[in-house]
């Protein structure tokens, strides 16, 4: 199934997670106050963000690699 999944999706996925881990870490040391609302919307922003920024910079990227390509 992996295989299947574009590279901007892939990088996507990986700073997602890269996002919450982060988000965990900052939710251990006391920055994220201790109800369930408040962790869930920080893992939600925290790994969103990550994903979607690093999705459209790839998805950028791969299009700016093909329209080179097709200049040649």
């Amino acid at each position: 199934m992996w295989q299947r999944v574009s590279t901007p999706l892939k990088i996507g996925l990986l700073a997602g997670g890269a996002g919450i881990l982060l988000t965990i870490v900052g939710i251990i040391r006391g920055s994220v106050p201790p109800n369930p609302a408040s962790i869930g919307m920080a893992l939600l922003i925290g790994g969103g963000a990550w994903f979607l920024v690093a999705w459209a910079v790839a998805s950028a990227a791969v299009d700016v690699e093909q329209d080179s390509q097709g200049e040649n």
